[in-house]
Order: C-alpha cells, then sequence, then structure tokens
C-alpha cells in the first residue's frame, strides 16, 4: 500500500513522518503474506489493518509515550504481553525509539514473523520473548494487553509483569472495562479513553499500587 493512502487512513488516529509511513506499508506487506500460511489477523483488508491494527496502536502510543521520547513520565521499558501480529507492540516501538519493547509471544511461529518484521524495519529497541509469559525473568515500566485469550487470567499476568508504581493499559472493548476494574485490587485504573473508529474500543491505563509487604 502506498504511503499516501497510509497515511490519510491515519489521520484520524496520528499524523506520522514519511519514514513512519514507509516502515507501516513493509509491515502490512510482510503480514499479507505470513497471514496466508499461518493466523495471525482475522483481518485480511490492507485498509482495515491500517486502521484497525496500526491506527488504534499509534493512537495509544500518543497518549502512552507522549513526543515519542520523553513526557511527565518516562517510560524506559514495555512489556506487549501476547503480541500476536505485533500489535501494539512494534507500532509502540516505531513511534517511541528511546524505549525498549519486548514482545511476549509464545506461538513459535508467530515469534518468527515479529522477529522478521524487527529485522525488516530495523527496529533496534524491540525483542521478542517466545516463551510464556510466566517465566518472563523482568518486569516494565509499562505493560501492554490487546485482544488477549483468557482475558482473567492473562490480566493477572500483566499486573504481575508490572514494576512497582508501573502502568498497565488495556485495549479492549468498552464492555471489559468494569470486569478489569473487578479483577485488579492493586491498580488504580484512570478514566477510559475512547479509541477513533467506532468500534466500542478504548484504552484503560492503571497505575500499580506498592503493597505494603513490598514497601
Amino acid at each position: 500500500m502506498d504511503t499516501t493512502t497510509i497515511a490519510q487512513l491515519l489521520h484520524p488516529f496520528v499524523a506520522l513522518e514519511e519514514c513512519h509511513l514507509s516502515s507501516i506499508s513493509t509491515y502490512i506487506d510482510l503480514l499479507l503474506k505470513w497471514n496466508a500460511r499461518i493466523n495471525l489477523t482475522a483481518v485480511r483488508d490492507p485498509e482495515e489493518i491500517v486502521t484497525r491494527h496500526f491506527g488504534e496502536s499509534l493512537f495509544a502510543a500518543q497518549l502512552l509515550l507522549p513526543r515519542g521520547r520523553q513526557g511527565n513520565e518516562r517510560v524506559e521499558t514495555v512489556i506487549d504481553l501476547g503480541s500476536g501480529a505485533g500489535f501494539p507492540g512494534l507500532p509502540l516501538a516505531m513511534f517511541a525509539p528511546a524505549a525498549q519493547i519486548t514482545l511476549i509471544e509464545s506461538n513459535h511461529r508467530k515469534a518468527a514473523f515479529l522477529k522478521e518484521v524487527i529485522f525488516a524495519l530495523g527496529l533496534k529497541n524491540a525483542k521478542v520473548f517466545s516463551q510464556r509469559a510466566e517465566v518472563y525473568p523482568d518486569k516494565a515500566d509499562l505493560v501492554t494487553m490487546r485482544a488477549v485469550e483468557k482475558f482473567e487470567k492473562s490480566l493477572s499476568v500483566a499486573i504481575g509483569l508490572v514494576t512497582q508504581t508501573g502502568r498497565v493499559a488495556l485495549m479492549i472493548g468498552l464492555s471489559q472495562a468494569s470486569q478489569a476494574k473487578e479483577l485488579t485490587r492493586d491498580v488504580t485504573w484512570a478514566e477510559p479513553v475512547a479509541v477513533p473508529g467506532g468500534h466500542s474500543r478504548i484504552l484503560l491505563v492503571g497505575t500499580r499500587r506498592v503493597k505494603e509487604s513490598e514497601m
């Protein structure tokens, strides 16, 4: 897909430089190629891939990682849990080159796809952990999660990967917001932010509270 079309489709979400638009074009080509062999995404239309996957992810990036490099709260490490086809993790890496992004994806074929995209786009700040999240040895300042299976279990794992006073960011349906709040006692949630696109999607961000046992 040409970069002019990509820019037009992303206009409601974000404005990008030409280098980022070119990277997205390359990413889409790889995604369509691999998706013919393994099920990376149910979205098959290239224009819908731009809006649903890249648009939503980059919209979140603007709020989570202001100006790409700095903001009121500097984020140095990010974990994208259950990365799948790479959203929102890889767009976050594209948007914020100062952040170190780890994509956790236990499916080895999907992990191989992610590694190819990272290589093709020259993303020096992204890496893949191709085992289960429960055995990942580190924590991160920000943990993202989007469209994962077994939401309740995955949310618990995500919270466990967040550093003290770090943040968890969920890209979920509006109906899941109350469930997320009920499942988490150690997180202070901000008001949900509606994601453009008309799909009743929200960005729900919470800050992990420090337990007395951790003080």
